[in-house]
């Protein structure tokens, strides 16, 4: 695969970046891709290993040695078929995933690994400005009815495998455009939306019906649904938000991560104005929490013009190489450093937030907060103990809560009769994606619990499978290696 010694010969070469002082001027993408001939040496580097650990890092079990094979070898559409036989969407992955498969690559176990993400975003790129990307709608039609709830990447995932089954594919989306979180959620500087639009507009054009501003159990009926409807794929997000409960959370500043991004994003695209908006301009702002999230709020406070970015991590400082009880080829957690930290903020790991001080209006002006550490004992979990003498007060008029979710809605739950798990999850196990009740199957962050991206349209692309299966008695839709999907 690749060239023989190309990882002996070149370097990893990563894509540069505009100068953060420009980039935050505004909210496009702000990368600059590789010359093609340096695309072909990053996929000369990947090395003749023998077993390909980069396939188990990788959640879709993307064909990676392939398709790394093809670009350097300059066969950009044979790569692009490659690419698409196991991922659906891989100009979302492409810019948005961890890439847990470069973590697990064989090169990286004592060299840099090879480029794997950048190299399949201009894979992807490449053949949309190609052209070689078109619809291709079933040549045959069943007479089944699939209703997708959600439409994130598990949901597009699985009405895509769904409607190349020949079934009658309707996704409902309770805002107002298509994408999930891949719209509300993800900054456009991380990915601009005409990247959804493009891919949207060919799921469409292969026949699937796209219904927006449908809240299930709000202005759409369940019952009603179930009556319409032989099946019912549930992707709709975990998307119930953690909280801090601590005197003055209530405050007029503090702010969940997820209110402040969703209208920026709305008025990016031009739907409301920048006095709708939950401003950072000119205010000192304390994100609280170190995850994606966190560092999304980062950079659209930056491009605001935030005076003062500080973020908080309740969790030690992770180390900047691989944890020894963190081995290849697992995924490390290791200090990540995002272009939007590289904007401007000041980072504090090891620290926590006890309250947030108001004004006479009820507006926050400052936080208090002390420093922990954490006391590890075998065979017990970590105890979490303040640091005396610590505590501390700090500026702000703008504290945002990057701190995750804690599973699903119970709305749909409610509404259908569902199961959930201790984890506030829709049940349904990875054997067959079905709930208890007959007929509806559940993916993505809504089965499993806040993921990745890659994780979710992996689990639309096998719930597609076991719907088609319980439809047809049968399913020849791929469950991960992809290797019988139809070409693009």
């Amino acid at each position: 695969m690749g060239k023989i010694t190309g990882f002996l010969e070149h370097k990893r070469q990563d894509e540069q970046y505009i100068a953060p002082e420009k980039r935050i001027e505004n909210y496009k993408e702000f990368t600059i891709p590789l010359e093609e001939e340096k695309l072909k040496d990053q996929g000369a580097r990947c090395m003749d290993c023998g077993i390909p650990f980069c396939h188990s890092g990788c959640p879709l079990g993307n064909l990676i040695p392939d398709f790394n094979d093809k670009v350097y070898r300059g066969k950009w559409k044979e790569a692009a078929e490659i690419l698409h036989k196991t991922n659906n969407f891989p100009e979302f992955t492409g810019r948005l995933c961890p890439a847990p498969c470069e973590e697990a690559c064989v090169l990286g176990i004592n060299e840099d690994p090879v480029t794997i993400e950048n190299i399949e975003k201009n894979i992807v790129e490449q053949a949309f400005s190609e052209g070689w990307i078109v619809a291709s709608p079933p040549q045959i039609r069943t007479d089944k009815t699939v209703a997708v709830i959600g439409s994130g990447p598990a949901g597009l995932a699985a009405a895509q495998q769904l409607n190349r089954a020949g079934h009658t594919v309707t996704v409902f989306e309770r805002d107002d455009k298509v994408g999930g979180l891949l719209r509300y959620g993800i900054p456009d500087f991380k990915m601009e939306k005409n990247v959804i639009d493009r891919r949207v507009n060919v799921l469409r054009d292969e026949g699937i019906i796209f219904k927006t501003n449908a809240h299930v159990g709000d202005n759409v009926d369940a019952k009603q649904l179930q009556q319409d409807f032989d099946a019912i794929v549930l992707c709709g997000g975990a998307t119930v938000r953690r909280h801090i409960p601590i005197p003055g959370a209530d405050l007029k500043g503090v702010t969940q991560a997820m209110d402040f991004l969703k209208p920026n994003n709305q008025y990016v695209d031009g739907l409301i104005t920048f006095e709708d908006i939950i401003s950072a301009k000119g205010k000192n702002v304390v994100v609280i929490g170190g995850g994606d999230t966190g560092s999304d709020c980062i950079g659209t406070s930056n491009r605001h013009g935030a005076k003062l970015v500080t973020n908080f991590e309740i969790l030690s400082k992770p180390t900047e190489g691989r944890p020894a009880h963190q081995p290849w080829p697992y995924w490390p957690m290791k200090l990540k450093t995002t272009s939007s930290h590289q904007e401007g903020v000041e980072r504090f790991f090891s620290i926590s937030t006890k309250e947030f001080i108001g004004d006479d209006h009820g507006n926050l002006r400052a936080l208090k907060t002390v420093e922990v550490e954490w006391i590890f004992t075998p065979g017990e979990r970590p105890q979490l103990t303040e640091v005396p003498g610590t505590e501390k007060e700090w500026e702000c008029e703008l504290a945002l809560l990057a701190l995750g979710f804690t599973g699903a809605e119970k709305t749909l739950a409610d509404q259908f009769g569902l199961n959930m798990d201790f984890r506030t999850n829709i049940e349904a196990t990875t054997k067959n994606y079905a709930t208890n009740v007959s007929g509806i199957f559940a993916a993505g962050d809504i089965r499993r619990g806040q993921s990745l991206i890659v994780w979710a349209i992996s689990e639309g692309r096998q719930a597609a499978h076991h719907v088609d299966a319980y439809l047809m008695g049968e399913s020849q839709l791929p469950l991960k290696d992809g290797n019988d999907l139809p070409r693009i």
